[in-house]
């Protein structure tokens, strides 16, 4: 028996009666029949209604809209009866879905009580990208540990961890001071992607790329000789690649470079805080950050050229050093972002920071980072034997910068 209190017994009739007509009805008035039928038969139109709600939601991409029909959503598929086919399922869609209308409002406290219901769900994903974007990475990290298990599989049974979670998890962990640990899970990638590389499952390109960032993580952590022992492998690599390209086709790989560059950036960033949330970094920005906080990370480009041209002829060069680099970071996550991938437009960002670097005054450490920078980007455009001796002069300046 459902509630029938709600809705007279003539809109039932109603509502049965437009369902049981000859002509098909809209979905505007199907969504009007199920929102009665489901107070007084929710076994039966209480799942009606949150598909026709889902089906709905693909008209709109106003948030408040999305917001309104996916809470509306969520509410119904709460009071799933446990005989309902996929009931989890839908509802983590609507959790989902609300979460993220809630978050592109700005609207963060109920979008993170609503992660904290879906991690209650067994859905931990979200809440962990939510408690990083706030500054609380050992609250996120410990989450993602718990998803993982020991072995390498993760909760569900899964035979192997998705390289994502292992970069998120140990960017978490290093957020959080936590450098040793962060490592070893780091480790954990670089040896899965090499291990798909030797196998042509996966191309060398992202290979370089993880290694290059576990070389940023081990210097950080000062172990130079094994720093340099990843140094000399990105070297080997990229000169095989030189040489006779990706063993085998690959597209849409530019998203790890990405991904790894905006990540390297978050020492020249603020600390998150609840009030000041920044992106997850580590996390896929297109898949994993919140709507606001990617939004707001987009937007700060203008201000941030206005800064640089200001820095010019400030003679401040380790202040336009940095500030250039934040700015190309960004530039960067746009332009892999967009779909309008030219070198062209990207390009001199990265001839820029590396033109700063040489200038007689700047730290050598600049011109280490420039150079590695461009032959990161080089590497994504298939640029390799540019890639190769840009790498290799940066690997050649690593000995001075550790005795200055």
């Amino acid at each position: 028996m459902g509630n029938a209190g709600k809705y007279g017994q003539d809109a039932v009739l109603r509502a049965r009666v437009l369902l049981l007509g000859s002509e098909e009805p809209s979905l505007r008035e199907r969504l009007d029949a199920y929102r009665v039928l489901a107070e007084v038969s929710p076994r039966a139109y209480l799942p009606k209604l949150v598909d026709a709600l889902f089906e709905r939601a693909r008209d709109f991409e106003d948030p408040e809209i999305l917001r309104a029909l996916y809470g509306e959503a969520a509410t119904a598929a709460r009071r799933f009866g446990p005989d309902v086919r996929d009931g989890e399922e839908r509802l983590s869609r609507a959790l989902g879905n609300y979460e993220h209308a809630l978050f592109a409002l700005g609207r963060r406290s109920e979008g993170l009580a609503v992660c904290e219901e879906l991690a209650e769900a067994g859905r931990s994903g979200r809440l962990a990208v939510v408690l990083a974007e706030e500054g609380r990475h050992g609250e996120a990290a410990e989450l993602l540990g718990r998803s993982v298990a020991p072995g390498g599989a993760d909760v569900s049974g899964d035979a192997d961890v998705s390289e994502w979670t292992l970069i998120e998890w140990a960017a978490a962990l290093d957020a959080a001071g936590r450098h040793e640990e962060a490592l070893e899970v780091f480790a954990r990638v670089v040896d899965g992607a090499r291990r798909t590389a030797a196998d042509d499952r996966s191309p060398l390109a992202s290979l370089v790329w993880k290694l290059e960032q576990y070389a940023r993580m081990l210097r950080a952590a000062g172990r130079p000789a094994e720093e340099a022992a990843a140094g000399s492998e990105i070297l080997a690599l990229l000169a095989r690649l030189a040489k006779g390209g990706e063993p085998v086709s690959w597209s849409n790989i530019q998203a790890w470079w990405a991904t790894l560059l905006v990540l390297s950036g978050r020492p020249d960033e603020p600390v998150a805080t609840p009030d000041a949330p920044l992106p997850a970094f580590g996390v896929h920005p297109v898949h994993g950050w919140s709507p606001d906080v990617r939004e707001e990370y987009a937007a700060s480009i203008p201000a941030l050229e206005r800064r640089t041209e200001a820095l010019r002829d400030s003679g401040d060069l380790p202040g336009l050093i940095a500030t250039h680099r934040r700015l190309t970071v960004r530039r960067a996550l746009r332009w892999e972002t967009s779909g309008r991938r030219t070198e062209e437009s990207l390009r001199p960002s990265f001839d820029e920071a590396v033109a700063l670097a040489r200038r007689p005054t700047a730290d050598p450490g600049a011109l280490v980072r420039a150079l590695t920078d461009r032959s990161m980007f080089l590497l994504a455009v298939q640029r390799y034997e540019e890639a190769r001796a840009d790498y290799a002069e940066a690997v050649a300046l690593r000995p001075i910068v550790t005795r200055t």
